[in-house]
C-alpha cells in the first residue's frame, strides 16, 4: 500500500490493464449512444427522417401514366433528414478522432519474447490529454442522445471548443502576453530604484 499522503506509482502492467478497460468502456459509450440515436431517428421518427435519406440520396420513383415519375420529399422532411445526417456524421468524426487518439496514446510495446516492455501513456492520469479526449466523448454522447428530442441540443457541444479556447489562453496565450509585457513594466521600476539609490547617496 502506498504511503498516506502520496500517490501510488502504477506499474506498467497495471497501466496496460487499466488502459484496456478504459478503452472498452468508452467504446461501449460510443456504440450505445450511436445505436440509440440511429434507432430513435430511424424507427420512432421515421416520418421525419425516412430510411431512404439515410441510405441514398436518390429520389423515390412511382409509376404515373405509363412512366416513372420522381417524387421529391417535402422540404421540411428533407431539411430535418439532412440535419440528422450531418449530426450523425459529425458525431462519428468526433468519436473516431478522439478514440483513435486515445488508442494511440495507450499503445503498449512488447519485447522480443512477448513480455510487456511499456504499458503506454496512462489514460487515467489527471490533467492529461486523455482526460480532455474522454470529456469530448462523454459530451458528444450526451448531446447526441438528447438531440433525439431536439436538434437545438447540439448548441451545448460548443462547450468543447469554448473549453479548448480557455485552456489555450490559460496555458499558452496568457503567459506569452504576460511575458512580453513584463520587461516593459520592469523598466520604470528600475528607474525608480536608481533614483531612490541616488537620493540615499546624497543624504550620506
Amino acid at each position: 500500500m502506498a504511503p498516506k499522503g502520496k500517490a501510488g506509482t502504477k506499474g506498467k502492467k497495471q497501466i496496460f490493464e487499466e488502459n484496456r478497460e478504459t478503452l472498452r468502456f468508452y467504446l461501449r459509450i460510443i456504440l450505445g449512444a450511436s445505436a440509440v440515436y440511429a434507432a430513435v431517428n430511424l424507427v420512432i421518427f421515421y416520418s421525419a427522417a425516412s430510411a431512404w435519406t439515410w441510405v441514398s440520396a436518390r429520389h423515390r420513383l412511382l409509376p404515373r401514366r405509363g412512366h416513372w415519375a420522381a417524387v421529391r420529399p417535402w422540404p421540411s422532411q428533407l431539411t430535418a433528414a439532412s440535419l440528422l445526417q450531418v449530426a450523425f456524421i459529425f458525431s462519428l468524426v468526433v468519436y473516431g478522432t478522439s478514440y483513435r487518439s486515445m488508442n494511440s496514446m495507450a499503445k503498449p510495446s512488447f519485447t522480443d519474447d512477448g513480455s510487456l516492455a511499456d504499458g503506454g501513456i496512462d489514460l487515467n492520469m489527471e490533467q492529461g490529454m486523455a482526460e480532455h479526449l474522454k470529456d469530448v466523448i462523454l459530451l458528444t454522447a450526451i448531446v447526441q442522445v438528447l438531440s433525439c428530442f431536439s436538434l437545438y441540443v447540439w448548441y451545448f457541444w460548443l462547450l468543447a471548443p469554448g473549453r479548448a479556447l480557455y485552456l489555450l489562453w490559460v496555458n499558452i496565450l496568457g503567459p506569452w502576453f504576460t511575458a512580453e509585457s513584463s520587461p516593459a513594466a520592469q523598466e520604470p521600476n528600475e528607474k525608480k530604484q536608481r533614483r531612490q539609490e541616488r537620493r540615499q547617496m546624497k543624504r550620506f
